[in-house]
C-alpha cells in the first residue's frame, strides 16, 4: 500500500517508520523544513529508542521517505493519516484543530481517486465530520473515506507498541475504508492484534475515555499515597495488593510527583471541555486534573519540608527532567512546576537528564545543568530524584554522600529501598511510604 502521513511529529514518525517496515511505501510530510532536512540527513528530530535504526533502515530499503510537498505523495496515496499536533487550545483548554483542518483542505485539493483519509491525531468528538465537510467544502469531486485510527503509543516504548499492541480500534461505516485498513494493518494478523472496528465517534471518543481513565488510576494512587504517609502504610505493598486483582491491574499504580507529557494533561482538559460542551459534566475527571496540578507544586513543599519549610540558600539537585524516562519530551512535565516552586522557596538548582537537557532550557531558567549523576549532586543540600531513569537506580551511595554537603535524598519514584539508602547515612524520603528518618 501507498501511505502518506502528514505531520512527522512523535505520532506520524513512528507510524510512519513501523508502517515501512511492514513493507508499505511510506512518505512522511511535514511543513517545517528543517526537520524535513534533517530527517533526509538522518538526523532524528526526538528521542525514542530504536526509531532511529527503524528509519534508517526503511530509507535505506526505499520504502521510507520525508517530503514538504503533500500534494504529490496525498496523489499517489492509497490512504493518507493526518497526524499534526493538537495542542489544548490558549485560553479555553479546547484541542486546537487548526492543524487538523489545514491539513484537510491540502489534501482535498490534491486527492486523485479514490483515498482513505484516517485521523491518527488525538482529536474530539465530530472532529472527522468536519474533516469530511472540509474535504468535500474545497473538493466537491473528492472520492475520500474519512475515518479514525487513535494511537495508544507510550513514549519511551513506542515502537513495541505500535507493533504489538493490545488493540487496534478504527471507525468507519464506510466498507471500502475497512478494506484499506485492513490491508494496512494486515501485517499484525500473526501477532494477533484485535482489531475493533466501530463508528467514527465512538472510536474518537474511545481515545480519550482510555487516557482519561490511565489518568486516573495514577491520581488515585497519588491520594491513596498521601494518605498512607499520614497512617504509616506502604503503597507500594497497597498497589501491588490491589493491582493483583484481575479487575483493576498492576498498570498506572505507580505513586509519583504527578502525570505529565503530551497526551495525558491536554487529552483530560480537552475531555472536560467536550463534556461541558454537551452539558454532560466529567467531575471525576474535572477533580482528577486539578488533584495532578496541585500535586506538582506539593512535592516542592515535601522537599522545604526537610529543611523545617524554608529552602533560602540551599542547593538542590534535581535528576530527571522529563516527564518520563526514555524520551525528551519536556512536555507539562513534573519537573517543570516542581523547580520553580523550588526557585520561589529560595533554592539554586542544580540537575541532570539523560536526553531532556536541551529541551528543558526552553521552559526553566537559572539552572546549572549537569554532565552525569555525581557531578549534580556535589555540593547540594538535598537531592530529589524526579524521573525514574535506569541510570539512576543503582547510584553509588557512598559516593553521593560524599559529593554532597548534607546527605538527604527525596526520592518521588520510589526507586530505592528505604532501609539500604538509609543504611548509607541518608536522610530519606519517598512517597506513601514511612521513611522519614530524623532530622537535618
Amino acid at each position: 500500500m501507498r501511505i502518506t502521513i502528514v505531520g512527522a511529529g512523535y505520532v506520524g514518525l513512528v507510524s510512519g517508520a513501523c508502517f515501512a517496515d511492514f513493507g508499505h511505501q511510506v512518505t512522511c510530510v511535514d511543513n517545517d523544513a528543517s526537520k524535513i532536512s534533517a530527517l533526509q540527513r538522518g538526523k532524528i528530530p526526538i528521542f525514542e529508542p530504536d526509531l532511529d535504526r527503524l528509519v534508517q533502515n526503511n530509507v535505506k530499503n526505499g520504502r521510507l521517505d520525508f517530503s514538504t510537498d503533500l500534494a504529490g505523495p496525498v496523489r499517489e496515496a492509497d490512504a493518507v493519516f493526518i497526524a499534526v499536533g493538537t495542542p489544548s487550545r490558549r485560553g479555553d483548554g479546547h484541542a486546537d484543530l487548526s492543524y487538523v483542518y489545514a491539513a484537510s483542505r491540502e489534501i482535498a485539493a490534491a486527492v486523485d481517486g479514490f483515498t482513505v483519509v484516517i485521523t491518527k491525531s488525538t482529536v474530539p468528538v465530530g472532529t472527522g465530520d468536519e474533516v469530511e465537510r472540509l474535504i468535500h467544502e474545497t473538493n466537491p469531486s473528492a472520492d475520500v473515506a474519512v475515518a479514525s485510527n487513535p494511537e495508544f503509543l507510550r513514549e519511551g516504548a513506542a515502537i513495541r507498541d505500535f507493533k504489538f499492541p493490545d488493540r487496534i480500534v478504527v471507525g468507519t461505516d464506510d466498507e471500502r475504508a475497512r478494506k484499506v485498513i485492513s490491508e494496512i494493518y494486515r501485517p499484525l494478523y500473526l501477532n494477533k492484534a484485535p482489531v475493533i472496528f466501530t463508528s467514527r465517534r465512538t472510536a474518537e471518543l474511545t481515545k480519550y475515555a482510555a487516557n482519561a481513565f490511565l489518568a486516573t488510576k495514577i491520581t488515585f494512587i497519588n491520594e491513596i499515597a498521601d494518605l498512607a504517609e499520614k497512617v504509616g502504610a506502604d503503597v507500594q505493598e497497597i498497589a501491588r495488593g490491589i493491582g493483583l486483582d484481575n479487575r483493576i491491574g498492576s498498570k498506572f499504580l505507580h505513586a509519583g510527583p504527578g502525570f505529565g507529557g503530551s497526551c495525558f494533561p491536554k487529552d483530560t482538559r480537552a475531555l472536560i471541555k467536550t463534556a461541558q460542551d454537551h452539558d454532560a459534566p466529567m467531575r471525576i475527571v474535572e477533580a482528577v486534573l486539578a488533584v495532578n496540578e496541585n500535586r506538582k507544586r506539593a512535592m516542592a513543599r515535601k522537599v522545604a519540608s526537610v529543611f523545617g519549610g524554608t529552602l533560602r540558600g540551599k542547593t538542590v539537585s534535581i535528576l530527571g527532567l522529563t516527564f518520563k524516562p526514555n524520551t525528551d519530551d519536556m512536555r507539562e512535565s513534573p519537573s517543570i512546576p516542581l523547580i520553580t516552586a523550588l526557585q520561589d522557596l529560595g533554592a539554586k538548582i542544580r540537575a541532570y537528564d539523560p536526553e531532556g537537557m536541551e529541551q528543558s532550557k526552553t521552559e526553566l531558567s537559572e539552572i546549572c545543568y549537569c554532565d552525569g549523576p555525581y557531578s549534580c549532586a556535589d555540593g547540594a543540600d538535598a537531592l530529589v530524584i524526579v524521573t525514574e531513569w535506569e541510570q539512576f537506580r543503582a547510584l553509588d551511595l557512598d559516593r553521593l554522600k560524599r559529593a554532597m554537603a548534607c546527605p538527604v535524598m527525596i526520592d518521588l519514584r520510589n526507586i530505592y529501598q528505604p532501609h539500604d539508602v538509609i543504611a548509607h547515612g541518608f536522610r530519606y524520603e519517598s512517597v506513601g511510604r514511612n521513611t522519614q528518618t530524623g532530622g537535618v
